[in-house]
């Protein structure tokens, strides 16, 4: 795993829905939006699964994820890839129903996704777009 720096933890906070990648065992990909996401520490993202259908069925399957994040104050963009790991019980879950809860008290709660980061990428145009950051 790698830490991500105060400013791309900043980047992610700022952008909803994002949009997040998965793909199939066979690697059909799929991309759908994510309301609620966020970090919990600079090597983990928590993801509430409240309406994933190809996007559960992908993770179950392959368990990796990949999403991009845009400041357009900054300007500065970032693809983050990691591994999921997929609770439905426990602390971690209970964590994740009381946070939707706080905003969405009728949204569905499948399941908490946490995303062990894994690569950081410079998403923005120019001479750096797609070089690895971490």
């Amino acid at each position: 795993m790698v830490k991500m720096t105060q400013e791309i933890m900043d980047t992610i906070a700022k952008q909803n829905p994002v949009p997040v990648a998965t793909s199939s065992a066979n690697g059909t990909p799929n991309v759908a939006l994510v309301g609620f996401l966020k970090v919990l520490d600079p090597e983990t993202i928590l993801i509430s699964n409240n309406f994933f259908n190809k996007t559960e069925e992908n993770l179950d399957h392959n368990p990796k994820i990949a999403f991009v994040v845009h400041d357009s104050y900054t300007r500065k963009c970032f693809q983050i890839k990691g591994s999921v790991i997929v609770i439905t019980d426990g602390k971690i879950y209970d964590e994740m129903k009381h946070w939707v809860d706080s905003a969405k008290p009728n949204m569905p709660k499948k399941a908490a996704v946490i995303v062990h980061v894994e690569e950081v990428y410079d998403s923005m145009p120019g001479p750096h777009a797609g070089a690895k950051i971490l």
